[in-house]
């Protein structure tokens, strides 16, 4: 077991901000009923960090598992990837009420908040969003997030609720912890439903290889399972913010995380990032592709940072426009970076190559030293 201190900041500072995701076997009973009892624990606890001055947001899984119950009742049939828009419209009103009504018990309002991809990878959708959720909490409303299932499509889609609430607390309202609740107590060493042998795992660093625990999937209900819970939890910690997972059937376990007991699993940050190059991180489609000689690699991943040159760039692949994410891999393919570029495709395939003060010659035009600067950029995490 590892000490309190590493569940806390090092500077012993209790979090002001907590993203909490609570998967749908815990928001709803096997019979695809709503867990009341659950919902209630919840919310008061919410209370509590309120009362505090913690601010938490909620992501809630289940509106699918509640809407697949109205479709095809008791049937046990699972729900074709065709249903799964319509069955989320029909339990989303059900999922609302519910949490409305645990939350009222307390004095506290909510606010439904349905999101696609695209509301956090347009970065000025995703500035209007952080207002709308500065503005909601501000008036002490809990907002309550959800994927809006009837909308996504392929291209749109967070694939799991574990990964949209990682880019919330990365980008949309970053955060100093992530709490994810589930029906097991953490990270085991194996699945406890095929090895009796399995342990909890208490703490992990940073860059420990958790592929061998990744094992699982969630019920019919989910999209997910662990091995998406822990590339979700490894997209936050990567960017700064602590992950927690533990079971939410432990009694106080939100107030106890955050107080920092000993509860679950704790996956510790690295060094926190601005939240600009944390939006960047989790920004799901890269428009274009630069790749860079090994000098540019070695500028790149200098400690201070640099900006990619013209000179530096040996391809470049994709139809991006100025202002468009790119990734920035080196010749053997692997992405070392990725940021917003300051020329479209076509202009960097005429200065690729070229001194800095060619440009304006080249393109006819002044333009911008750096085809990516260092402000607007990211540096991949091993």
């Amino acid at each position: 077991m590892q000490s309190d201190d590493l569940r806390q900041p090092s500077n012993g500072d209790r979090p002001r901000r907590v993203v909490i995701k609570v998967g749908t076997r815990l928001v709803t009973h096997q019979d695809g009923t709503v867990d009341h009892a659950f919902m209630r624990s919840l919310a008061e606890q919410v209370a509590e960090l309120s009362a505090e001055g913690i601010q938490a947001i909620v992501v809630t899984s289940g509106a699918v598992n509640l809407g697949r119950r109205l479709m095809v009742g008791d049937s046990g049939r699972h729900l074709r990837s065709t249903e799964r828009p319509a069955a989320a419209a029909a339990g989303q009103p059900l999922l609302m009420q519910a949490w409305a009504a645990a939350f009222a018990e307390v004095e506290l309002g909510v606010a439904q908040v349905l999101l696609t991809q695209d509301d956090i990878v347009d970065r000025q959708r995703c500035i209007h969003l952080r207002e709308t959720l500065g503005a909601l909490q501000a008036n002490q409303m809990i907002p309550l997030l959800n994927e809006n299932d009837s909308v996504s499509g392929p291209e749109t889609t967070f694939g799991e609720n574990d990964n949209l609430a990682a880019m919330v607390a990365v980008a949309l309202a970053p955060s100093d912890l992530l709490i994810f609740l589930q029906d097991e107590d953490g990270l085991l060493t194996a699945d406890p439903r095929s090895d009796e042998s399995a342990e909890l795992i208490a703490c992990v660093a940073p860059d420990e290889d958790l592929s061998q625990y990744a094992a699982g999937a969630g019920g019919p209900e989910s999209l997910g399972g662990m091995s998406k819970k822990l590339e979700a939890a490894r997209q936050a910690t990567d960017c700064g913010i602590r992950v927690l997972i533990a079971s939410g059937e432990c009694e106080g376990v939100v107030t106890r995380l955050v107080a920092g007991e000993e509860v679950g699993t704790c996956l510790l940050a690295r060094e926190r990032i601005p939240s600009r190059k944390g939006w960047l991180s989790v920004h799901g489609r890269p428009a274009g592709t630069l790749v860079v000689d090994d000098g540019a690699k070695r500028a790149l991943m200098q400690r201070d940072g640099n900006s990619l040159l013209a000179i530096g760039i040996v391809e470049a692949t994709g139809d991006f426009a100025a202002g468009e994410l790119v990734t920035i891999r080196d010749s053997a393919g692997r992405e070392i970076a990725r940021g917003l570029a300051n020329y479209s495709r076509a202009e960097t395939d005429l200065i690729r190559g070229q001194h800095s003060s060619r440009i304006p010659e080249l393109l006819g035009h002044e333009g911008s030293d750096e085809v990516v600067h260092r402000d607007d950029m990211v540096l991949a995490r091993e």
